[in-house]
């Protein structure tokens, strides 16, 4: 299998590049009437690459005047220098035929050197999770939920941060972040493995909306498997100035499915985010529970207009005079019945050979080999 995916990589590049439109999608969510698979790829387990093992992909997007993607890898420096990826996806409105990586980049800090991993500075080590390409500015902004260890023998706090850099992995600046996204060793701010997750740029570029994958701690419990008030935040910055001007409440599903024992690992988070146009935005929560091979992947449409700016509301939970995101459900992926991994990335791609946007997701194995690195390929039907 191995050797199929290595031919149809060095072949592809005159299948589907030819067939859609370098144009990026711009997609009104009143126009999304539905989803429609193209089609999925699954990329080799630790497959190497320039010196790099591949896997851990937890963010992607898409660049129209390369017609290239780039995926952050959630690898936190121990396999290798925290990393993103660039690669062509080669598919049109009919099929879709493979991937292939093209460059790996190591992201930089202010120092011009790689990140450490746990073992050489824990408190600078990051946890990547989302990258995006803004087109008018030509850097990109790369988030990391940070650290949060709290036991006996060591404290380890690192705030979850949002980092600007050139497309070549050196280091810009940083984005404000609120002090209540700090990392705390009291039961405040964000909970470990729970922070900023998901970016979007806005379309003409001057936003950046990021969203927390779970509740702060004030403002109430997780998800659970019947849970139905766990609500986290959806941040809003101003690219020129790099502040905060908004933040809104979203209210996360219930974890879909009991794990094999109640005291299990189970989750329900939002895992990115896309803008859609007049403050509109695609919302990717996943969901997993031990004991259940598949993850469960919806996508909702979530308007902020008319939701509460509930930056001065210091808890959610003891302060309920606020009105949240309205969500709609567009897609869920239960629906395909193929096996379903921890998809964590999603961005709109070309423009399909029929005028119909295209829609892209990628999976992050967690460098498990019980896991799929996995694509998704879907046209957007108006």
């Amino acid at each position: 299998m191995k050797y199929k995916w290595l031919f149809l990589a060095a072949v592809a590049g005159t299948f589907a590049s030819c067939s859609t439109s370098r144009k990026a999608a711009v997609v009104a969510d009143h126009s999304i009437s539905q989803l429609r698979l193209i089609g999925k790829q699954v990329i080799p387990f630790n497959m190497p690459f320039e010196g790099t093992t591949t896997g851990g992909l937890s963010g992607i997007d898409y660049n129209p005047a390369k017609n290239e993607y780039y995926m952050i890898c959630d690898d936190r420096s121990d396999i290798n220098p925290a990393r993103f990826y660039t690669a062509k996806l080669y598919f049109n409105g009919q099929s879709f035929d493979s991937v292939r990586m093209t460059a790996v980049t190591a992201m930089r800090q202010a120092n011009g050197q790689v990140y450490p991993n746990k073992h050489q500075d824990p408190a600078r080590t990051p946890d990547p999770e989302a990258l995006r390409y803004n087109s008018k500015y030509g850097f990109m902004v790369w988030s990391s939920e940070g650290e949060r260890i709290v036991n006996k023998r060591d404290t380890v706090l690192a705030n979850p941060s949002l980092t600007l850099m050139h497309p070549d992995g050196k280091y810009i600046d940083t984005f404000a972040i609120p002090p209540a996204f700090y990392m705390q060793a009291t039961s405040n701010g964000p909970r470990r493995n729970a922070g900023f997750e998901g970016l979007a740029f806005s379309q003409d570029n001057q936003s950046m909306y990021v969203s927390l994958e779970e509740p702060r701690y004030e403002d109430g419990p997780r998800a659970d498997v019947h849970t139905t008030d766990a609500v986290t935040r959806i941040l809003k910055f101003d690219v020129k100035t790099r502040k905060p001007v908004a933040q809104y409440a979203y209210t996360l599903d219930p974890v879909a499915y009991p794990p094999v024992s109640p005291d299990s690992f189970r989750i329900n988070g939002i895992a990115d985010i896309m803008y859609l146009g007049t403050d509109k935005l695609l919302v990717l929560e996943r969901s997993f529970s031990t004991g259940v091979k598949d993850c469960t992947i919806k996508l909702y449409v979530t308007d902020l207009r008319g939701a509460t700016d509930v930056s001065g509301i210091v808890s959610l939970v003891n302060n309920k005079n606020y009105t949240p995101a309205n969500k709609k459900l567009l897609y869920n992926f239960e629906s395909l019945h193929t096996y379903i991994d921890n998809i964590e990335g999603v961005t709109f791609g070309p423009i399909l050979p029929n005028g119909h946007p295209s829609l892209v997701f990628v999976a992050d194995n967690n460098f498990s080999s019980a896991e799929e690195s996995q694509f998704f390929v879907f046209e957007v039907i108006p």
